[in-house]
């Protein structure tokens, strides 16, 4: 048992009364609030990232499925490392500028509120506040852009939603486990990458499953809508029923102790905050992909993509590793340092 920085007590892979399947239907009603919020947020009026509305969130929202269903869109040069960004720079330009001219001067940050470690609510805390390792990102961010690391308005968005956000203009950003591939780079763009996951099985720890493989022929296989697993999937199943798809990833992890699937298909990030969760589900096999988290901004919002690039240069030297060790270091095998950078030339 070791304590974190705020002083939560930790046991073995995560908060006690967290784990199980109370932690988990806590956090599910978590998941299905978020999906409700993104609805009915408005847009911001003075100096938001873009307009839109109702219609064009809904014709973003089948655009951005249809092309994360199939990350090689494009085999150029520049898609073969869809992870290299702008290189950064300290200067402000015309989007930061009308961020901090806003009447409201608080960066807009898409976030997830029920991944357990990444971004979620502890409900065993009185004011119930966001946090996990994408929260003390988009906090660091916001203390660099705007000189306050509470200077932060937190939406939480579905997976499917995360594009649709940016092009409306509901948020600034997302910092919400977004995997980098060459399908999204068509539709927004990125920052360079703070994160390196892969795609990996969690199943029920008794399961035959033993990873993405022929064990998961006639199995039914859950995976979140718009999501790089989604895309797996349907390139190769195995044989997989992958009908059930949902709007937030947790919602699988509900289904399987539910009994309506026999295995996930998700970042091993992910999975194995979920593990830490539910000590019955476990992950299987390896990860058979490399996946880079990034942060995701707006199509053409160049100098917020090297502000944010800037902020990343200093963060991966000092906090990256302090983030890391208190959110993630108990639960996943990988090495505990960041990817480095790759810039376009």
């Amino acid at each position: 048992m070791r304590t974190r920085r705020d002083g939560t007590r930790w046991h073995g892979g995560g908060v006690a009364r967290l784990r199980g399947w109370g932690g988990v239907a806590t956090m599910a009603l978590a998941c299905l609030l978020a999906t409700a919020l993104v609805l009915v947020l408005p847009r911001l009026s003075d100096g938001g990232s873009g307009s839109g509305n109702s219609a064009a969130r809904k014709a973003g929202s089948r655009d951005a499925d249809q092309l994360t269903q199939a990350a090689p869109a494009r085999a150029d040069e520049e898609c073969k490392e869809p992870e290299r960004s702008l290189r950064p720079s300290p200067k402000d330009g015309p989007v930061l500028e009308a961020i901090k001219k806003r009447k409201v001067r608080k960066l807009v940050v898409g976030v997830d509120q029920n991944s357990f470690r990444w971004g979620y609510r502890d409900p065993n805390k009185e004011k119930g506040e966001l946090e996990g390792f994408d929260i003390d990102l988009a906090r660091e961010i916001a203390e660099r852009l705007l000189g306050d690391r509470k200077a932060v308005v937190f939406r939480a968005i579905p997976t499917n939603q995360r594009i649709p956000a940016l092009q409306s203009g509901q948020v600034d950003m997302v910092v919400r486990t977004m995997t980098i591939n060459c399908a999204r780079i068509e539709q927004v763009d990125f920052s360079t990458a703070y994160f390196e996951t892969g795609q990996q099985v969690l199943a029920p720890r008794k399961s035959t499953i033993t990873g993405y493989n022929d064990t998961l022929k006639g199995r039914r296989v859950c995976s979140a809508a718009g999501s790089t697993a989604e895309a797996a999937l349907k390139e190769k199943s195995f044989g997989a029923d992958i009908k059930t798809t949902v709007p937030n990833q947790l919602d699988c992890l509900v289904r399987l102790q539910l009994g309506q699937v026999d295995a996930v298909l998700t970042d091993g990030a992910l999975a194995a905050g979920q593990a830490a969760q539910d000590p019955t589900v476990a992950l299987k096999g390896k990860p058979f992909t490399t996946e880079y988290y990034g942060v995701a901004m707006k199509k053409g919002a160049d100098d917020l993509v090297r502000r944010v690039n800037d902020v990343l240069e200093d963060y991966r030297k000092d906090g990256w590793k302090k983030s890391y060790d208190d959110w993630l270091a108990d639960d996943l095998d990988s090495p505990a340092r960041p990817p480095k950078p790759k810039y376009k030339d």
